[in-house]
């Protein structure tokens, strides 16, 4: 269930990291990946991954966002985020966790979706304490539960800004259109309608005017309290927002207020108090970064020989884009037979040659057993190569004197050799 429901993702990523001294957090490298990459890596099967957090490259394609005003915290990080997601359920994570895997967050949507009347499945800590940014929750429900905060946060502060309405956040994608209420739409010829308190800028590219949203699809730098979205383009409602299209101009107007200001500085749990939660227990992967301590606890045990192989295969696919399941006990059998039976130096080029075989064969749709069946057959050969050397070894070796073997010519004898004039 959990791999075939739909699910957003929203990521926040642009804390101030205060426990670290300030350092860039999401950049921090654990297992010789930036932790932001691991937890991008962990929910690689969303529709929509959006990251809230000044732009930078990454190894997936995501959509960008910023609250507003920037450091608002993460109610109006999360709102900031929300509001370029579409699906009805929303897989909430924040850019420190290095041992999330993709498999707990499809446990976590499984939990939710058998879950009748829940409005989130939250992870639990080794002390049994909820993490709601290691969570998967029903968008409509974050979507209430935020506006009555916002409503409530305007309320407190004399705003005479209305509860939930739209702080002027803008989206900029590829495809454009879709209906998009209290917003302005450009498509892709270019027309454009008035946008309220808010700025488009093109997804080519162009400057967007300050307290806007704006960035090409290409990961440009975004303009502080704006938005930046990614590849996937516009389409779908995202309401109180700015869309433009690949041919889209640009506008400007004077920047929002709206309910993200009457979340600013309020706390998460806030929120999700007020949700029916199922929890889930994975005290390892709710590990969090939060403290230089907890990035060299994290260092310490992917180097553990327990975990280290493990780790180290999952970074590789990770940085090289591989998504087939390899079982690397047939790998390791392999290399072990192909060093002791022919050479050392043969274990890593014989696993290429697999893995190349294995990659021919899964273009023809072999799939994850292409690379056991070429195992397999390498293994044979390192087996038949290393029989040769054994002493009493005669298969596949001249027959000795007065004998026949089967691999000899019908009229081989002790004077003639089947490759004999």
């Amino acid at each position: 269930m959990g791999t075939a429901v739909p699910f957003d993702a929203v990521v926040l990523a642009g804390g101030r990291a205060a426990r670290l001294g300030g350092a860039d957090k999401p950049g921090v490298r654990v297992g010789g990946r930036a932790l932001l990459e691991r937890v991008l890596a962990a929910c690689a099967g969303a529709g929509t991954t959006v990251v809230v957090a000044e732009p930078r490259p990454t190894g997936r394609p995501v959509v960008w966002a910023r609250e507003e005003p920037a450091g608002g915290g993460p109610l109006a990080a999360l709102d900031a985020g929300l509001r370029l997601t579409r699906a009805d359920l929303v897989v909430v994570l924040s850019a420190d966790l290095p041992f999330l895997r993709e498999q707990t967050v499809r446990r976590l949507v499984a939990a939710l979706c058998a879950a009748e009347g829940a409005d989130g499945a939250v992870l639990t800590d080794p002390e049994g304490r909820d993490q709601p940014l290691v969570a998967v929750y029903r968008s409509a429900a974050l979507r209430r539960g935020l506006g009555e905060l916002a409503e409530e946060g305007m309320g407190a502060a004399g705003s005479g800004g209305g509860g939930g309405t739209s702080p002027g956040w803008t989206a900029v994608g590829s495809g454009g259109g879709g209906a998009l209420p209290d917003a302005a739409a450009v498509g892709s010829a270019g027309s454009r309608g008035a946008p309220p308190e808010g700025a488009v800028a093109d997804s080519m590219g162009g400057g967007a005017p300050e307290d806007g949203a704006a960035a090409r699809s290409g990961g440009g730098s975004a303009p502080s309290g704006g938005v930046a979205d990614g590849s996937r383009g516009g389409g779908g409602a995202l309401p109180g927002a700015v869309a433009a299209g690949s041919g889209g101009g640009r506008g400007a107007s004077s920047g929002g207020a709206g309910g993200v200001r009457g979340l600013s500085g309020l706390s998460l749990r806030r929120l999700v108090g007020g949700l029916e939660l199922v929890r889930v227990a994975d005290s390892l992967a709710a590990f969090d970064c939060d403290t230089w301590d907890d990035i060299a606890a994290a260092r310490a045990r992917i180097r553990e020989h327990g975990h280290v192989l493990d780790e180290w295969i999952t970074a590789v696919k990770d940085e090289l884009g591989i998504e087939l399941d390899v079982d690397t006990g047939i790998l390791l059998d392999l290399a072990r037979d192909a060093a002791h039976g022919v050479a050392r130096p043969a274990a890593p080029l014989t696993t290429f040659l697999v893995g190349y075989a294995a990659a021919q064969a899964t273009a023809g749709g072999g799939g994850t057993q292409a690379v056991a069946d070429a195992a397999r057959k390498a293994a044979a050969l390192a087996a038949r190569w290393a029989e040769e050397d054994r002493p009493d070894a005669t298969g596949g070796a001249p027959a000795p004197s007065g004998t026949h073997s089967p691999d000899s010519a019908p009229d081989a004898t002790s004077t003639t050799k089947p490759d004999s004039p």
